[in-house]
């Protein structure tokens, strides 16, 4: 049951999604944004892991990782490395 509410709230919720883009004439510029974010918030957490200012220290490139950092910017690499220093 969970699972069929689940599923149903994901199809609305990226068909909505779908019509938002298309309605307001957002075109496919905001892709190309998107994916410079997504790049960069690679490319910083490549850095982070591999810079060897803290050697103990590595933060997975993951799908989660990548987003909290895409959405986030630089603050959120702070954010990933004081959780892993916290709860690690």
């Amino acid at each position: 049951m969970l699972r069929t509410v689940a599923m149903g709230v994901l199809i609305v919720s990226g068909v909505l999604l779908i019509l938002t883009v298309f309605r307001k004439k957002l075109g496919w510029a905001w892709l190309s944004v998107f994916g410079t974010h997504l790049i960069l918030a690679a490319l910083g957490i490549y850095i982070v892991n591999f810079s060897g200012v803290l050697t103990d220290l590595h933060i997975p490139l993951n799908p989660t990782t990548i987003g909290a950092v895409t959405l986030l910017g630089l603050p959120g690499v702070l954010m990933l490395l004081g959780l892993k220093l916290t709860l690690f």
